[in-house]
């Protein structure tokens, strides 16, 4: 990872002769020092026609304007381009507001790479459903808020959780095991904001005790899904996916283990490619530039 300052300029555009050139002889008119470049063409379907990715990382003290400026002068090109795009600034810590159930292991571990500057975040705050992780996350010194929800109050609550993710001026919101289905409308209105991990028995293994489901039926691999939420439940754009082989001699206990080790690591790993723009959307399909 660069540890002197850079932006990262990332999207994607219908593919077309020319486009690294293009775009990296606007780069080098202004002087500026490609660091890092990584590139992606996409064959499309019947639905969608191909298409080019790309991200770079720019040295920014060897542009001679700043981000508002950049992206003044780069626009006209993006347009001629048609391109979907974004640039962002290394020296601007992304806010991530956690949420979370009963669970513990993925706040726990997101807490600690926090604390220990591997995650090079702020976290806002931490919303969750129960106040049973409190007093734990007020001793990190982040503001813990405790939003009920209930059959009765969902609406309410949802609005609440907005309004405080607004309030704090998120930029993005992981579902670190929070077990509550999120409405439509909130889905759309933080779309490619909100992340979600869980364990990849889906859909062979729905509702309550996956693990004991699982284990009846002999399963040899473990894995996780880190992913996009979307209106549609657990179906969103995947960011990041892993697997664990098991065998007869595990109990269920040791998959419940086993599970939790693997949520945690997907879950850091696709909150850090999402926070370093390695993860490009187009029609509910992810480029992930590791």
């Amino acid at each position: 990872m660069q540890t002197r300052r850079f932006y990262t300029l990332s999207g994607s555009c219908p593919d077309q002769v020319g486009i690294i050139s293009r775009i990296s002889g606007f780069i080098a008119q202004h002087n500026g020092w490609i660091l890092e470049s990584s590139y992606h063409a996409d064959d499309g379907n019947d639905d969608h026609g191909s298409r080019y990715f790309m991200r770079m990382q720019v040295k920014a003290d060897s542009l001679p304007f700043h981000l508002a400026e950049f992206r003044e002068r780069f626009a006209p090109l993006a347009a001629e381009l048609s391109m979907e795009w974004k640039i962002s600034d290394s020296a601007v810590k992304r806010r991530v507001v956690l949420m979370v159930s009963k669970q513990e292991h993925c706040l726990y571990d997101l807490l600690a790479r926090w604390q220990s500057k591997e995650l090079d975040i702020e976290i806002p705050c931490v919303i969750s459903n129960h106040d049973t992780f409190k007093a734990f996350v007020e001793w990190h010194g982040i503001p813990f808020h405790h939003v009920p929800i209930s059959a009765d109050n969902k609406i309410g609550a949802h609005a609440e959780i907005c309004r405080i993710y607004d309030e704090v001026r998120g930029d993005t919101m992981v579902l670190a095991r929070y077990m509550q289905i999120l409405p439509p409308e909130m889905c759309a209105r933080y779309p490619g904001q909100m992340i979600n991990i869980h364990h990849s028995f889906l859909p062979s293994f729905v509702g309550a005790r996956p693990y004991h489901q699982a284990f009846q039926r002999g399963v040899k691999l473990i894995g996780a899904t880190c992913h996009y939420v979307t209106r549609e439940l657990d179906q969103g754009p995947i960011i990041e996916q892993d697997v664990i082989r098991i065998d007869h001699s595990d109990s269920v206990e040791d998959m419940v283990r086993y599970g939790k080790d693997i949520e945690k690591a997907v879950l850091a790993r696709g909150l850090r490619y999402h926070l370093e723009d390695r993860v490009l959307l187009h029609a509910n399909k992810t480029v992930i530039f590791r």
